[in-house]
């Protein structure tokens, strides 16, 4: 007597790990399919997940300790693995991304974490790699998401910063009043040397209606103020 079927739809991106009486028969892929009466099936998803593993403290080599967040980005590509090897595979990331972490930054002192360029995420992406494959996932990229600083650290590098700013606004400035001073003295020799410089700058700055009564026999000048009389007069 055939064993009564019915139809399962395994929908998009996902498949579905099918059992009768314990023992797995098959793995289903998307699509419409014929299920033996009896059976179990187990849905796995397979699209691309995000985990994101709380703040936790870390060791550093020069004995601070900082607070880093990060995040993982994994899917599922052994879907048998995934649903029989750990009863909670998601935990089985978790557990190696932080042991992961702990190892990797123990190593690196404190001013190397500030920048984010040079940590050995390379060394983390690895070996959660290693310990994800032997339940099902695939490890595409863990991200740090944060590092937070202890307190005494923060004010010595935000002084730092400040320092090197107020440094850099000094130089800006001593760089200026050099470059005008020079400006002054290349004028004052030009002036020594051509002495009717001089009286024209004189005249270009006298104000409008002075009348300029120059000493005969002589280069000296004198201004005379509007309403008021000359030697001369």
């Amino acid at each position: 007597m055939a064993l009564l079927t019915r139809a399962i739809t395994v929908e998009a991106r996902t498949c579905a790990v099918v059992y009768r009486h314990g023992v797995r028969t098959g793995v289903l892929a998307a699509g419409r399919h014929r299920r033996p009466a009896g059976s179990t099936v187990v849905p796995v998803d397979l699209r691309e997940r995000l985990l994101a593993v709380a703040p936790q403290d870390v060791p550093t080599a020069d004995g601070a300790s900082v607070r880093v967040t990060a995040a993982v980005r994994w899917s599922v590509t052994d879907p048998v693995a995934f649903v029989e090897v750990a009863d909670d595979p998601e935990a089985v990331v978790y557990l190696a991304t932080q042991v992961a972490l702990r190892e990797a930054l123990a190593a690196v002192e404190t001013d190397r974490l500030a920048r984010r360029g040079s940590l050995p995420l390379d060394e983390v992406v690895a070996a959660v790699r290693t310990a994800a494959v032997a339940v099902g996932v695939s490890v595409q990229d863990v991200v740090l998401k944060d590092v937070l600083l202890p307190p005494e650290i923060r004010g010595a590098a935000t002084a730092l910063i400040v320092a090197r700013q107020r440094g850099a606004a000094l130089l800006e400035e001593a760089r200026a009043e050099t470059a005008a001073l020079r400006s002054l003295a290349n004028g004052a020799r030009l002036l020594d040397a051509h002495p009717a410089l001089a009286q024209l700058r004189l005249v270009q700055a006298v104000p409008p209606g002075t009348r300029l009564v120059l000493a005969v026999g002589t280069e000296a000048a004198r201004l005379v103020e509007p309403g008021t009389a000359s030697d001369d007069d």
